[in-house]
């Protein structure tokens, strides 16, 4: 009877617990911005670690930047995790995003502490990566048309509708591609090629990566991208060739940033700590979906990766391209002089 009674007596305080330790774990609500297969298994490693519920959306680098000032004014996100490192500079810049000095930031490659100094520490480097482009071996054979393996041989008449790219409005890939061309022709010059590829563009896709899908199915004979993306078809089997153009080319520094306001402040820079470490960074290339240098010195370079050492990187400046001013400047004039052009 004593028992029953002692048992009784803890019971509300049981009942109260119980809910409470479950909801101290609390929830995330991340933006994810590298393929939907590398996002998935993050959010159940990082879930799986913490016991934090991730409410997890996927959309290119674009869409994301303008999402997240669209909603500036009640943050629904609380931490962007992945793309370009363009439009989070061009975030942080516009006070979008939260300053925040990771413990992991000892541990991490010069080119991503960099990023973060660059952006006052409100966005860091999780993984770098080159661009280019790959075509489908297969369909040039059968078509007998020749190999392309500069940004030059893409405006080959005999590409017509070929290539595949996406919209620099939406995707941070594209606009790398807009300001490394602009970087190594010269402003002028390099909106001429673009008006000349554009009589060669059969599609501008949303994503960053769709191209590459194209190219491995036989969708599109040309497809620029990261070479990574490329390398995630190769590796599945396609008959694709990622080509590092002859005249140099750019590279991204993937970033990932918490969002100013977020609603879940503590589990994002869990989140952000977390993603810094080597066991984080090993997720991608384990599922066979990321192809990138990772950002922290101790994680391994996934065996199929670009060699960095092969491919004539220019020193692009993402200080100048990641600023709100030139990135706008440079989207606006790519609308007005070359996607309204008739094909």
């Amino acid at each position: 009877m004593r028992m029953l009674k002692l048992l009784r007596g803890m019971l509300p305080a049981l009942l109260f617990a119980v809910p409470f330790a479950a909801a101290a774990q609390g929830e995330l609500v991340v933006y994810c911005t590298v393929q939907e297969e590398w996002c998935r298994p993050m959010v159940a490693a990082f879930e799986k670690k913490t016991g934090i519920k991730v409410l997890m959306t996927r959309k290119s680098a674009g869409e994301f930047y303008a999402q997240i000032k669209a909603e500036s004014a009640n943050p629904r996100g609380d931490i962007w995790w992945g793309g370009t490192g363009d439009p989070h500079l061009q975030a942080a810049e516009e006070g979008l995003t939260e300053p925040y000095k990771s413990p992991m930031l000892a541990q991490l490659n010069d080119w991503a502490v960099r990023q973060a100094e660059q952006s006052h520490y409100r966005t860091v480097g999780i993984y770098m990566g080159a661009l280019g482009y790959s075509y489908n071996t297969e369909q040039l054979k059968k078509r007998g048309l020749p190999e392309p393996k500069c940004w030059s041989d893409l405006l080959n008449p005999a590409f017509k509708d070929e290539i595949q790219v996406a919209n620099p409005n939406s995707s941070g890939t594209s606009y790398t591609m807009l300001a490394t061309l602009v970087q190594i022709m010269g402003e002028d010059k390099a909106f001429d090629y673009l008006k000349k590829l554009h009589r060669n563009v059969n599609q501008y896709t949303k994503s960053g990566a769709a191209p590459a899908r194209a190219v491995a199915t036989g969708e599109s004979l040309i497809g620029i991208t990261f070479q990574h993306d490329a390398v995630v078809q190769a590796v599945n089997g396609a008959p694709i060739k990622i080509v590092s153009p002859c005249e140099g080319t750019g590279y991204e520094i993937g970033s990932m940033s918490i969002i100013k306001g977020a609603k879940n402040m503590e589990n994002a820079k869990k989140w952000y700590d977390w993603a810094l470490t080597p066991e984080a960074q090993e997720i991608g290339a384990k599922a066979k979906v990321s192809y990138q240098a990772p950002s922290n010195k101790n994680a391994p370079m996934p065996e199929h990766a670009p060699k960095f050492a092969e491919i004539k990187l220019i020193n692009y400046d993402t200080a100048k391209y990641g600023s709100s001013a030139e990135r706008t400047r440079l989207l606006s004039k790519w609308d007005k002089e070359v996607s309204t052009l008739p094909k």
